[in-house]
C-alpha cells in the first residue's frame, strides 16, 4: 500500500508541473509557451516523477508492472484534471483558450495518429535524457506543440481549465502508449531507469 501512495504522489506532482506549463501555454500561446512548457518535462525528469507519457514506451524496459502504470495514467488524470480546475479559478480568463483548443479535438483517426506523434517524441526526449542531454525535451516539447501533436497529459489539464470532458482524451491515452512503444520497439535499446 505504501508503494501504490508513493507511485500516486509522484504522480500527482508530474501533474502539476505539466499543469504549470500547460497554464503558460494556454497564457501566452505561441510563440513563447511551448518552449516555457519544456521545463513540464524537465521538472519530471530531474525530480523522479511519474509522468504516464514518459513511463510508457519503457514499459518493457525498465519491467515496469502494467498495473503501476495504469496507476500513474490515472493518477496524471485525475491530478491533472483537478489541477487545471484550480488554474480556471485563479484566472478565469484561460478558459477561453481552452474551450478553442478543445473545438479543434475530434474523436478520428488524424487526432489518434497525431497523438501517436506525441508518443514518439515522448520517448525520444525522455530516451535523450536518459543518455545525459536535456535537449531532447528543451526541442521535443515546442516541436509535439507547434505541429498540433496530442498529449493527454496536457490535454486533461486543459479539459480541467474548461470544466469539461471530450472523448478525445481516450484516443490520446492510447495514441501516447501506442507511439511510444512502437519507436522503443523499432529501436530495442536497454536504458538504465530514471525519473520521467
Amino acid at each position: 500500500m505504501k508503494q501504490k501512495i508513493e507511485l500516486l504522489k509522484k504522480s500527482v506532482a508530474a501533474s502539476l508541473l505539466i499543469a504549470l506549463g500547460d497554464y503558460a501555454l494556454l497564457k501566452l500561446g505561441e510563440p513563447l509557451g511551448p518552449f516555457l512548457f519544456a521545463l513540464g518535462l524537465l521538472g519530471v525528469c530531474y525530480m523522479g516523477l511519474n509522468l504516464f507519457t514518459g513511463k510508457c514506451g519503457f514499459l518493457f524496459a525498465d519491467h515496469i508492472p502494467f498495473l503501476d502504470l495504469m496507476w500513474i495514467l490515472v493518477g496524471n488524470l485525475a491530478a491533472g484534471w483537478v489541477f487545471g480546475w484550480l488554474f480556471s479559478v485563479a484566472e478565469p480568463g484561460l478558459a477561453e483558450a481552452a474551450n478553442a483548443k478543445i473545438g479543434t479535438w475530434s474523436v478520428s483517426l488524424p487526432f489518434f495518429l497525431r497523438s501517436c506523434l506525441c508518443g514518439v517524441v515522448m520517448y525520444v526526449a525522455v530516451l535523450l535524457y536518459r543518455k545525459g542531454t536535456p535537449l531532447g525535451i528543451v526541442f521535443g516539447i515546442p516541436l509535439f506543440i507547434f505541429c498540433g501533436f496530442q498529449h493527454c497529459i496536457a490535454n486533461v489539464i486543459t479539459l480541467g481549465v474548461a470544466r469539461t470532458f471530450d472523448w478525445s482524451l481516450p484516443v490520446a491515452v492510447a495514441g501516447n502508449f501506442l507511439g511510444s512503444l512502437a519507436i522503443w520497439w523499432c529501436s530495442k535499446k536497454e536504458i538504465a531507469p530514471c525519473g520521467a
